[in-house]
């Protein structure tokens, strides 16, 4: 059996064409980044802390 890039039908190659090509890595990459962006934001909470810094030229009443 040969593989599929060496399998010819009529003359033409049966590939996958390049921008289904294009598409399926964009799409899986996408998907990556989606699933890690919510692992981060579901699985780590960030460290609460209060940040107080004077503003100048400002009075307090």
């Amino acid at each position: 059996m040969k593989p599929i890039s060496e399998v010819k039908n009529n003359g033409f190659e049966l590939r996958m064409p390049s921008l289904i090509r294009f598409l399926t890595v964009c799409g899986v990459l996408a998907g990556v980044i989606f699933g890690s962006l919510y692992v981060l934001a579901e699985y780590f909470e960030p460290d609460t802390k209060e940040i107080s810094k004077p503003v100048r030229n400002i009075k307090v009443r």
